[in-house]
Order: structure tokens, then sequence, then C-alpha cells
């Protein structure tokens, strides 16, 4: 009974947390002169993944590989499907320059690489496929890269003048350490009550790894970019999501493989794919109508693909 208790108090801890890290993270960006994309691809994306971070450690030190893919792989696909498509129903997301030439291509980029590492089979002629240490050593130097490029991009831009009210420096990081704490404590509760819901049905692993949980985690992306959108704060909505994939593909799945190498099912090809078409959709969409915009009839065309890819899943097993 408890379990389910704590599944319903975490979707109210994880909105409030989201609404208090959007206003902590923007109020710190106008205060030091920081472009709120830099914030949303570094302080928020790193907050929002800590629960696909807990999930993936917790299932590689199990031995529970279907549940550590599935997650990260799942993840990405609604964080782009159905968090920006649902961010773009509630308010119409402008994509900054660097964001569709550089971030997302970035994000694109990270799909393809985890393509290419989880099928050892079809590269490399080894006779199972798996996400070795040296795999995972590779996706943490892309990532090295991708910080080095937030440095360079945080000292080139600076923050706009925006809607957003500065509030006290020391109310401001509250507010984010609160609002972490929120999204971390509320995104697991949520996780955990789902997952003994999931495996009462007796479905596979991979099924509960790429749905329940997949979309578990990524909830406190959804509630951070919906809150986002909402307050017309379109960079972080943008950022939280993008980053966040970029983070789940090179630093989690990349701390996984390090912690005990991942088998990877080929039936999993699928999901890799979707990832990819994820961020190339993402990319076209914005030379598609309104230049650098994602429209509310985009984000209505990617929520309904991302259910087209749950019933799928579902009739899959």
């Amino acid at each position: 009974m408890i379990i389910y208790i704590l599944f319903i108090l975490g979707f109210v801890i994880l909105i409030k947390g989201a609404d208090m890290l959007v206003d902590g993270s923007s109020s710190l960006a106008r205060r030091f002169g920081i472009s709120d994309i830099v914030i949303g691809l570094t302080i928020v994306s790193m907050g929002t993944s800590a629960p696909e971070l807990v999930v993936n450690v917790i299932a590689s030190l199990n031995g529970n590989s279907e549940i550590a893919v599935g997650n990260i792989l799942g993840s990405n696909i609604v964080n782009i499907f159905f968090i920006l498509g649902i961010s773009a129903v509630i308010f119409p997301l402008t994509v900054k320059r660097n964001t569709t030439y550089k971030e997302i291509p970035f994000a694109l980029l990270a799909s393809l690489v985890i393509l290419f590492l989880c099928n050892d089979m079809l590269f490399d002629y080894e006779d199972k496929a798996v996400l070795s240490t040296g795999d995972g050593l590779v996706l943490l130097g892309f990532f090295s890269i991708f910080i080095y490029y937030i440095f360079a991009i945080a000292k080139a831009e600076t923050a706009t003048d925006s809607d957003v009210v500065p509030i006290p420096l020391k109310k401001a990081v509250l507010f984010i350490a609160l609002g972490l704490t929120g999204l971390i404590f509320g995104g697991k509760w949520i996780v955990d009550g789902a997952v003994v819901m999931a495996s009462g049905m007796g479905v596979s692993e991979s099924l509960i790894g790429l749905t329940i949980v997949a979309i578990g985690t990524s909830l406190p992306e959804l509630a951070t970019s919906a809150v986002a959108a909402y307050k017309k704060n379109t960079d972080i909505a943008i950022g939280n999501v993008v980053g966040s994939n970029i983070f789940n593909s090179f630093w989690i799945l990349g701390c996984s493989a390090l912690i005990n190498p991942i088998p990877v099912l080929q039936r999993n090809n699928i999901d890799f794919a979707m990832n990819i078409l994820a961020s190339v959709l993402l990319f076209a969409f914005l030379f598609i109508g309104k230049r650098h915009m994602l429209e509310r009839w985009q984000g209505v065309a990617f929520i309904l693909v991302y259910i087209a890819y749950v019933v799928y899943l579902v009739q899959l097993g």
C-alpha cells in the first residue's frame, strides 16, 4: 500500500520540483549573464537525468541489461516525441541557431554512436553484441567533448532580456537544490510503483525498460519542459530535452558500461532506429513551416508517433 501512496505523492513532488528548478535556474542565468540554453543544457538536464542515472547504475550492478539499455533508448525517444511534443502544444518552441545546427546534430550523433557500438555482430563479426568497458570509455570521451562545447558557448553567449523576475541568489540556489531533490525522489517513487505494477502483469524487462521505466525516469524532463514552455521559457524547454538525451547516451550509458559490460539484444535495433528517427525529425521539423520553430501541429505529430510506437511495443510484448 505504501508504494502506491508514494507513487501518487511522487507526481505532486515532481511537478513542484520542476517549477522550483525552472524558477531557480532561470534567475541564476539572469544574475550571472548566462544564457538560458546553457543552463538548460547543463544544470537542468543533469538534474532531470538523475533518475535515469540511478536506475541504470542499479540495473548494471544487478545485471539487468535489458532495463539498462531500454531505459536510455526509451527515455531518449520519450524526451523528443512525447515531451517536446507536449511542450510545443503548450507553447510553440523557438529554437536558437546554435541548438539547430550544433546541439541537435550532436544528439543525433549520440544515437548513431550507440547504434554502432551496440551492434558488434554487424560491424565486428562477433558472436554477440555487448556494450563493453572500452565502448563505455568511447561514450565518455564523446561526453567530454560535449562538456568542452558547453564551456565554450557559456563564454560566448550572454543572457538576453526576458520576463524572468530575478530572485535573491541564496533563494535561487535553494530553489534549484530543492527542485532537483524533488525531481529525484518524485521520479524514483513513481518508477518504483510503476515497476511493481508492471511486474505483476508478467511483461518482459525490455518492455518495462522501454515504456514504464523510461516514461517514469523521463517525468522530470516532462515536468520541467512543460512548466518552462508554459512560462514561455523555450530555451530551457528545448535545452533540457536535447541536453538530457546527450547526457543519457554518452554519460549514463557510458558509466553503466564501465560498471558492468552490457549484453544487447538484436531486437533492440528497432528502438535504436526510433532513437535516430526522433533526432532526425526534430531537425527536419525546424525547416518545415516556420523556420527554427517547433509548432503546435508538429508537437501533435510527435505525440501521435510516440503513441504508435508504444502500441507496437505492447503488441510485440
